[in-house]
C-alpha cells in the first residue's frame, strides 16, 4: 500500500503534489496545512517536510504530509501533522499502516516523538471514543496543541440574507454602519503587503501577541496566491484601516491572520474587512468559512464568560461570535514517543 515517502523541497510543481493537493482539498478531513504550499511555506522557515501516502488499486487513498523541526541545540526533534494525518479514522487497518510508514519516515530522520493534530472534530468522534483509537494506536492522547483546537464555522450555503441574520444584532449593525461611515473593501495584491504586514504588527503590539515575521506572510501569499490566498484592505479616504488574509482549500475557506489600525475604530473596519471575505468565499463556492481559532472551552463557559474576561483570546472570541456559526472542536493532539528523554525535553521546553 505503501507509494512513496516524497520529500518537499523547493522544486517545480509536480504532477505527485498536484495528486496530494486534489486529494487534500477532497477528503473530508483536509486543510491547508496539508497542502503542498504550505509545506513549501513552512520549509523555507525552519522545517523540513516529507510526504507519506497509501494507494489502493492505483488511488491515493490515505496520506500524512510531515514536518520535522530540530530544536534545543539540536537535542530535540520533533516530526509533527498538522490537520493530519488524512485516513479513515474507522478502518483500524489503514490507520496501523499509514502510522507504521510514518514512524518509518520520522525515525529515519532521528526524531523523538511525533505529534498529530488531526483536523477530527468532537461531534464526530467523541473524547472517549479517541482516547480508545489511540490507546488502540499505541497513541498518547493529549492537550498540549500548537494549532488552536476551538474556532467558529459559519455555514455558507444559505442565500447572504440568511448569513446576516444568524449573526448578532450588533454584528449587522456594525457591518451596516461601516458601509454608512465611508469604510470601503478592496481585494488586495502583493504590492498591498507592507500594509497588511504593518497592520499586523501594530494589533500585535496593541494585543500583546505574537505575529511572524512580514517575510511569513509575504511568502504564505506568494504560495498561495491567486488561486488559493486573497487579502482584503478596509479603507477611509484611501486610508487602510483593517486587512485580513483568507486562505482557501476544498469547500473551506480560512481567516488565519488579520490585523486593524488605531484610527477610526469608531468606523467598525474590522466588520467591513471580514464581511467582505465572507462575501467573496460563498461567491467562489466554499461551503464553509473557517474564523480559526478562540478560547479552548466548552461553548457554554464561552457564552457565560466572554463578557467579563479579558485575557488570552477572549477578546477575539467576542469579536468572532458576532459573525454566528457553530463552534466547534478538534479531538485534539495524539503524540507517539520514539525516546522518553526527548519526549520529557519536549515538555520541558513547552512548559517555558
Amino acid at each position: 500500500m505503501l507509494d512513496k515517502i516524497l520529500e518537499l523541497e523547493e522544486e517545480p510543481y509536480s504532477q505527485e503534489d498536484a495528486e496530494w493537493d486534489a486529494f487534500v482539498a477532497g477528503h473530508p478531513n483536509g486543510s491547508l496545512l496539508q497542502t503542498t504550499a504550505w509545506a513549501r511555506l513552512k520549509n523555507r522557515f525552519g522545517w523540513r517536510s516529507h510526504r507519506v501516502w497509501l494507494r489502493r488499486d492505483g488511488r491515493l487513498v490515505a496520506g500524512a504530509q510531515v514536518l520535522i523541526r530540530s530544536a534545543a541545540l539540536g537535542l530535540l526533534r520533533l516530526a509533527y501533522i498538522p490537520h493530519g494525518p488524512l485516513v479513515n479514522w474507522q478502518d483500524d487497518e489503514q490507520v496501523s499502516v499509514l502510522l507504521n510508514q510514518v514512524d518509518f519516515a520520522a525515525y529515519e530522520r532521528r526524531a523523538g516523538l511525533l505529534k498529530m493534530e488531526p483536523l477530527l472534530w468532537q461531534s464526530d468522534v467523541p473524547p472517549a471514543a479517541w482516547e480508545a483509537l489511540c490507546r488502540r494506536q499505541g497513541c498518547l492522547p493529549n492537550s498540549d496543541t500548537i494549532q488552536p483546537p476551538n474556532t467558529i464555522i459559519i455555514d455558507l450555503q444559505p442565500p447572504e440574507e440568511d448569513i446576516l441574520a444568524a449573526m448578532k444584532q450588533k454584528t449587522r449593525y456594525n457591518i451596516r454602519l461601516a458601509e454608512k461611515k465611508g469604510v470601503t473593501v478592496r481585494q488586495g495584491t502583493a504590492g498591498d503587503l507592507p500594509i497588511f504586514n504593518a497592520l499586523m504588527q501594530l494589533t500585535g503590539r496593541r494585543n500583546e501577541f505574537g505575529v511572524h515575521d512580514p517575510a511569513y506572510y509575504r511568502a504564505a501569499y506568494e504560495l498561495f496566491a491567486p488561486d488559493h490566498a486573497a487579502l482584503f484592505i478596509a479603507e477611509y479616504n484611501t486610508r487602510p484601516l483593517a486587512a485580513i488574509m483568507l486562505f482557501v482549500t476544498g469547500p473551506r475557506a480560512v481567516y488565519l491572520a488579520g490585523g486593524s489600525s488605531n484610527e477610526e475604530r469608531q468606523r467598525m473596519p474590522t466588520y467591513a474587512v471580514q464581511w467582505a471575505a465572507i462575501r467573496w468565499a460563498r461567491a467562489r463556492g466554499c461551503a464553509e468559512y473557517d474564523l480559526w481559532g478562540v478560547p479552548d472551552y466548552p461553548e457554554n463557559e464561552l457564552e457565560s464568560q466572554f463578557e467579563e474576561r479579558d485575557d488570552g483570546l477572549w477578546g477575539v472570541y467576542r469579536f468572532k461570535r458576532g459573525f454566528g456559526g457553530q463552534v466547534r472542536r478538534t479531538v485534539g493532539a495524539a503524540d507517539r514517543v520514539y525516546n522518553n528523554l526527548v519526549y520529557r525535553l519536549y515538555h520541558w521546553r513547552r512548559g517555558r
